[in-house]
């Protein structure tokens, strides 16, 4: 059998054409690496629940390769989905809730739609932090009263970082091949940035957000979460495109290029000009910056120029608007289901009520914020001039100043970098190293709306030259 670690989707997929390995086969190894490591040893609790179609759906995929029928280049593929994506099939959609643990999804989110379209397998679902971290502002990352703690695979004392926290750490520990996160605010590229692997954060509209438990119209994004920059652009692929559901999608099938993976260039950071944001630096270590500026020496020798002192702090203007959003949004969401108890907001919270001890370990001071003080309508005028003034600060007076102002291809970053998913803009966290105690260390690559081809190139560039990321030791 070969060896599972790190490898990548075009190593399984020559495996594939080989015969030295079967999608049923592979998927019977992924099992064992759950059991082994997700749900006993360093019990990483990544993996919320088990497709009980996986070995079937495998099975037929290696019937369908043997009759000469490949989906797409991604056929047989196993993928983890974090547990706030649609799924019509055999598994339930919760959000890492209690309150919704027996929803089975009346319909497949656009995207999953796509992956079986693809002929991918879905394994399972991805333990999460719960509601996508809008249950309670005291909730630890990674954190759910279905799924328990997520622990970071490096070492269970670090971070694990943002809400599709199981997405990225199952990821890092090879316990899938790839996985499909969601962002409202840094919840693609916190984990992955945490778990030393690679996040895409894809424009605002480039992929559906139908049939995802939402957060926020003005935010919410799907997007992959891989080891390496080309099996991100490969998974990619697979998810976006306009859906009729979603208006954020109407019209931007003409942004989309034939394959991304055509921008996976060795010396993709040749003749580009890079800004280098440390508008926010004091929020990491001496250490820290320390490998974030041999990141940046790194993209200099390689055929770059940067330009220094184009400083961006972290905005933090969405807080509010994320607040009023979200009651509009996760009511609509409830709507949409059946045999489910809550149906509002305030049944959710009910619901957590009459058993805190297992629903409500940390709170739900954020569900109480959106239940109590907004409408639900979007109508209080603090939300609607919030939300113009989060566009004009990450937009116009901030990205696209930056970007405009002194010509700049992207803006690279140390760490994650709140401006991308205010604005909409797209970005991409790779890893770059790791500090003395072994915490992994990434920088974020941001640009301009539909810009993923460059920056594609750009981070695929960086990690060919940089090759930071190491497997995590399980034992």
């Amino acid at each position: 059998m070969m060896d599972l670690i790190d490898i990548d989707i075009k190593t399984l997929r020559n495996a594939f054409e080989t015969g030295e390995i079967t999608s049923y086969q592979l998927v019977i190894e992924y099992f064992k690496r759950i059991a082994k490591y997700d749900k006993s040893g360093p019990y990483l609790n990544s993996v919320l629940e088990i497709n009980p179609d996986a070995i079937d759906i495998a099975t037929a995929m290696d019937r369908e390769r043997a009759q000469g029928k490949i989906r797409s280049p991604l056929h047989g593929v196993p993928i983890l989905l974090k547990d706030n994506i649609n799924t019509k099939d055999k598994m339930h959609t919760s959000a890492g809730s209690m309150a919704l643990k027996n929803n089975y999804a009346t319909y497949d989110a656009n995207i999953v739609s796509r992956i079986r379209d693809a002929g991918m397998v879905i394994l399972g679902k991805a333990n999460m932090t719960e509601f996508a971290n809008f249950t309670s502002y005291e909730m630890k990352p990674g954190y759910s009263s279905r799924g328990g703690q997520v622990i970071n695979p490096y070492n269970k004392d670090f971070n694990p970082r943002g809400s599709s926290t199981g997405s990225a750490v199952a990821v890092s520990a090879n316990l899938c091949m790839v996985s499909m996160g969601t962002e409202t605010s840094g919840s693609i590229t916190y984990p992955a940035h945490n778990n030393s692997v690679v996040g895409i954060k894809p424009t605002r509209g480039l992929v559906s957000r139908y049939g995802i438990i939402p957060i926020s119209t003005a935010q919410d994004i799907a997007g992959p979460i891989a080891r390496t920059v080309s099996d991100a652009a490969e998974l990619l692929n697979i998810i976006v495109g306009e859906d009729k559901e979603d208006p954020s999608t109407w019209a931007v099938n003409e942004y989309i290029p034939t394959d991304y993976t055509d921008f996976l260039i060795n010396d993709g950071l040749k003749g580009l000009r890079i800004g280098i944001n440390l508008g926010y630096a004091d929020d990491y270590s001496e250490e820290q910056i320390g490998i974030a500026n041999k990141a940046f020496q790194i993209i200099r020798d390689n055929g770059a120029t940067t330009v220094g002192n184009c400083n961006l702090p972290h905005l933090k203007c969405d807080r509010k608007v994320l607040v009023y959003e979200f009651k509009q949004c996760i009511e609509h969401y409830l709507s949409t289901c059946k045999d489910i108890e809550c149906k509002t907001l305030t049944d959710i919270i009910n619901y957590n009520n009459s058993n805190p001890r297992v629903n409500l370990k940390y709170g739900q001071t954020r569900l109480l914020d959106a239940e109590y003080n907004t409408s639900g309508t979007l109508t209080e005028p603090i939300y609607l001039l919030d939300r113009i003034e989060a566009l004009r600060i990450s937009r116009e007076d901030g990205l696209l100043k930056i970007l405009n102002s002194n010509d700049l291809d992207i803006l690279v970053s140390p760490g994650v970098y709140d401006a991308s998913p205010i604005s909409g803009y797209p970005s991409i966290v790779v890893p770059a190293g790791y500090t003395s105690d072994g915490m992994p260390f990434g920088i974020t690559f941001v640009g301009r709306p539909f810009s993923e081809p460059l920056l594609i190139k750009a981070a695929y560039g960086f990690e060919q030259k940089c090759n930071a990321r190491k497997p995590p030791k399980l034992v």
